[in-house]
């Protein structure tokens, strides 16, 4: 059949649409009235037209799994934790691994590894423990990815594993360790999720993501390990759609002028940026529209955060509510049967191609002052998401920006002082550090510190 539904009506152009506004605005400006600003400084339109993006622009993405976050320390409990996750639902574990001393025999003792997809994040450097690793899963057809990240441990911590010399001999020694093995596939990394978690806009957040990947793309020029972004989503429904695909389009852009092969797996999972202590129940609205945006936006694998995860222990209750809702999202709301579902949205793609052009601006600025750690060392990414985080601050106290329970409709006799089983705010641990370190912080802190001291005593 040729002729479709649209073909009986006119075609109108954005021009038109435009001017019809105008006429409906009985005089008031247009762009005062319908335009609004963010804080990366885009302008958010009151409509978008297939004109606007001539191109569409092309994700090629190949489906999402959900991740379970384990600590590992204990491996008995640890085996006990595994088996309950994939048990449960969980397709691929997180494991964040305490020391080079672990038993991997004991911490997967009796658990199917065939095809299993495993991410694993130490917290410490050593070449010695991935050759560990790898050769305990040498015949096991086991899906490995490495979250490795020196520089990321530079600006959380404010001081290298080592030092940088050292630090860049070992990620040297595993790429060598790894090289040609077919189950690894990714082994750099490169933490986004501290960036977002500080209080950096979107656009810092891709250009010191870019930054960050190209010191790594510098150092091992000539050879091909494939990357990680470990990216925090947060409740910017739509700009967080765009954010992850611009991470694509700047990350093609990236590697096509390195003339580099390197693949891109992002894991994202909810920011605890905006996650409040207070009416804590609200987390799950929060962390249910990430989720949509993480599955929306591309990502490769979702680790789940638990409602009560800022001020609980671990627990199964929450753990369970917190893997359910991406179970619900995938087998009975469908968000794994339509590949790229935001492909040809035109707000979506407009706003995603701002983001691309004002980070990839960001970015050059950033390598003609030296590169990504020469700013880190110098201050610069500190003192500018220090300065957008007070922005926000201000925007959260004047309620511009609304966390419902915590700065709007409080419930006055919600008490939370005897709830609290981990410190729920930015712990202090002075001591000597190479640089400054870049420190996540809530931005309902100060206001649920207040409470507790004047509604909970």
């Amino acid at each position: 059949m040729q002729n479709s539904l649209f073909s009986d009506f006119d075609e109108i152009t954005a021009k038109q649409w435009k001017q019809k506004i105008q006429y409906e605005l009985n005089g008031q400006d247009y762009n005062e009235v319908l335009i609004s600003r963010t804080a990366e400084d885009i302008n958010i339109k009151p409509f978008y037209h297939s004109y606007d993006n001539v191109d569409s622009i092309a994700i090629h993405h190949q489906g999402w799994k959900i991740a379970e976050k384990i600590y590992v320390k204990n491996e008995s409990a640890s085996n006990s934790s595994i088996r309950t996750a994939l048990e449960s639902g969980s397709e691929c574990l997180y494991l964040i691994v305490a020391s080079q001393d672990i038993s991997l025999e004991a911490v997967f003792d009796q658990i199917p590894l065939q095809g299993l997809q495993l991410e694993f994040q130490c917290e410490f450097l050593s070449a010695d423990f991935i050759d560990k690793i790898t050769s305990f899963f040498a015949d096991k057809q086991t899906k490995l990815h490495f979250h490795i990240d020196s520089i990321g441990q530079l600006a959380r911590d404010g001081n290298w594993y080592q030092n940088q010399e050292k630090d860049f001999e070992q990620l040297s020694q595993i790429q060598n360790k790894i090289q040609g093995n077919k189950y690894v596939e990714s082994s750099i990394s490169i933490d986004a999720g501290l960036y977002q978690n500080a209080g950096a806009n979107m656009v810092q957040q891709l250009a010191y993501t870019l930054a960050h990947a190209n010191e790594y793309l510098n150092y091992f020029e000539g050879s091909t390990p494939n990357y990680c972004i470990r990216n925090s989503v947060s409740g910017h429904y739509f700009f967080e759609i765009a954010k992850l695909r611009a991470f694509r389009v700047l990350w093609a852009n990236l590697i096509g002028a390195h003339q580099s092969a390197s693949k891109l797996f992002i894991h994202s999972t909810p920011s605890k940026r905006n996650k409040t202590l207070y009416d804590y129940n609200v987390n799950m609205l929060r962390t249910t529209t990430e989720y949509m945006s993480a599955i929306l936006g591309g990502s490769d694998s979702i680790s789940f955060l638990p409602y009560d995860a800022i001020y609980h222990k671990d627990n199964e209750f929450s753990k369970r509510i917190a893997r359910n809702q991406l179970l619900i999202l995938r087998h009975e709301s469908y968000f794994d049967t339509v590949r790229n579902p935001a492909d040809g949205a035109y707000y979506i793609e407009d706003v995603c191609r701002e983001m691309c052009d004002k980070a990839f601006k960001l970015f050059k600025q950033i390598e003609k002052s030296g590169g990504f750690i020469t700013q880190l060392m110098g201050h610069q990414i500190q003192k500018k998401i220090r300065e957008n985080a007070a922005k926000e601050a201000t925007k959260f106290e004047e309620k511009q920006i609304v966390l419902v329970g915590t700065n709007s409709f409080e419930n006055p006799q919600d008490q939370m002082s005897e709830n609290l089983e981990l410190y729920p705010f930015v712990k202090t641990n002075p001591r000597k550090t190479l640089i400054e370190p870049i420190i996540e912080r809530r931005l309902s802190e100060q206001n649920e510190k207040q409470r507790l001291k004047t509604q909970d005593t």
